[in-house]
């Protein structure tokens, strides 16, 4: 396998990703704001096709870089260079022409790429489904509706941050849509006027199901074009809705022949992750008429504590909650279920709309991998805006391109028959030494400080450089992901010594 040369995020941490960009602002030859969004959206490729021939930095005296507003300069002209002179030259496959390989369906009814909004604060007003259609978004999973007034908290937000500073988990209290059934009904009309072919999944949470059969039959007259019944959602003032629902088998079969009662759009039911196993769940929304399923829901959490104060974030007047998780360190968590549910055969037909932690086309890709048929995003979008649909739809149809793939569905659920709910299937008869490159190695040494300390004590170092010993190594692969120069990649294989 030929690793590819790359642009990691970190040569470029300090850029801020402007709206309206200074830098692309100040160069006449192409749109260096673009590319760095696509570096950071792991987009490389299309990032380099998409710049003009040549290399337009040549002789340049970098006037992006002087407009560069990051308080921490950005290398914009070495960064272009290197896409133009070391990525370009390594892509596979020209920019694609169209986007015809995006094209696929939710339970039937087409839409013309596979990305929607999920249901929160990204798409809870008209002008934000509006802006994100136009945008390119193939459709929206709307703020769920209710009948119950909703009293927010401020604030509502917390996060974990990586060691760049970057947001990798977020915490959430917030609830439900606070426009009225009415006012909602109102938006999806103007919506599907102005946008026939855009896809409205509604998302509604009633009380009986007197309450879920009208808000479904509601939402059906109005224009949705598909209803998605939250059984998920961990926020609730009230016990007994969202994700309390979603734990209670018997509940969401209940709830789910309610809201299919009147209704002939498909149905979702979108399941809660603060379970052991989603089957239960997932088998009981099937029994009571559901077409598919969506999964997951954010993780109830706590994201830290004050320790000048004892209050958990968010603090509310000395006050606090536990919270929904998400952001990209949830998509393990997510992967798992998602593969919960593509695997089951009493599921098989079902259409799996996937969420979180999507972040990049590569994110996505792995659900798709797993079993979803549609990709749901929210904390990207509040961390980057609607735009990083325009990577997210690069980025796969290239990908899918290079692959010499027609089609998405080509790939829904073409990963599920390498993973096992059990790890008896693993071959434990071989070890898969690690390779250094001694040309990316810097001779930091953290491979023998984690080996020595957190493995086998199977590398030396001798002149600032790693030295392995075999007869220690186990193959573990601890090295390979602590090197910060990606100078450590899988090497030979060795069969164990049988033991008798």
């Amino acid at each position: 396998m030929v690793i590819k040369d790359s642009i990691p995020r970190l040569e470029m941490i300090s850029c801020v990703l402007c709206k309206d960009a200074p830098c692309s602002q100040a160069c006449p030859k192409m749109d260096p704001a673009e590319a760095l969004f696509g570096i950071w959206m792991d987009d490389q490729d299309v990032a380099a096709l998409r710049l003009p021939e040549g290399n337009p930095c040549a002789d340049c005296d970098a006037p992006c870089e002087k407009a560069c507003i990051s308080t921490d300069k950005v290398n914009i002209k070495n960064l272009m260079t290197r896409l133009v002179d070391v990525i370009r030259p390594e892509s596979e496959v020209p920019l694609p022409e169209t986007e015809d390989r995006l094209r696929c369906d939710i339970c039937g009814i087409p839409i013309e790429n596979p990305f929607l909004l999920s249901s929160s604060v990204v798409a809870s007003s008209y002008d934000m489904c509006a802006r994100a259609f136009e945008e390119g978004w193939a459709g929206v999973c709307y703020k769920t509706i209710c009948n119950f007034d909703i009293h927010e908290a401020s604030p509502r937000y917390s996060a974990i941050k990586g060691d760049n500073g970057t947001i990798v988990g977020f915490k959430n209290i917030e609830q439900l849509s606070d426009h009225s059934v009415a006012e909602n009904m109102e938006i999806f009309r103007k919506l599907k006027a102005k946008y026939p072919n855009k896809f409205i999944l509604a998302s509604i949470m009633g009380q009986s199901e007197e309450e879920w059969t009208t808000l479904a039959e509601e939402c059906e007259k109005n224009g949705a074009d598909a209803i998605e019944l939250n059984f998920s959602c961990p926020n609730m003032e009230e016990e007994g809705l969202g994700s309390d629902i979603g734990q209670v088998p018997e509940l969401v079969e209940k709830f789910t022949r309610a809201a299919k009662k009147h209704t002939t759009i498909p149905v979702l039911a979108k399941l809660t992750p603060n379970v052991d196993v989603m089957k239960h769940a997932a088998e009981a929304a099937f029994r009571g008429g559901a077409d598919g399923l969506a999964a997951i829901n954010t993780i109830k959490s706590i994201t830290g504590v004050n320790l000048y104060t004892g209050v958990s974030y968010p603090a509310v007047k000395g006050s606090s909650a536990v919270g929904g998780y998400s952001g990209n360190a949830v998509k393990p968590i997510a992967l798992r279920f998602i593969t919960e549910l593509g695997m089951n055969p009493k599921l098989k037909g079902m259409h799996i709309s996937g969420m979180g932690g999507i972040e990049t086309w590569k994110d996505a890709a792995e659900f798709l991998f797993l079993g979803s048929g549609s990709i749901q995003v929210t904390t990207a979008v509040m961390k980057y805006g609607y735009r990083i649909i325009h990577e997210l739809k690069a980025g796969l149809n290239y990908y899918l391109a290079q692959m010499g793939l027609d089609s998405v569905k080509d790939i829904i659920g073409a990963g599920l028959h390498s993973v096992s709910e059990s790890t008896n299937v693993l071959d434990r008869n071989t070890v898969l030494f690690p390779k250094f490159d001694q040309e990316r190695c810097i001779g930091c040494g953290r491979c023998v400080i984690s080996c020595s300390d957190g493995g086998h004590q199977a590398i030396s170092f001798e002149n600032r450089k790693p030295k392995l010993d075999g007869s220690r190594c186990v193959g573990c692969h601890l090295c390979v992901l602590i090197c910060p120069q990606n100078a450590i990649r899988p090497g030979n294989k060795r069969i164990k010594k049988q033991e008798h």
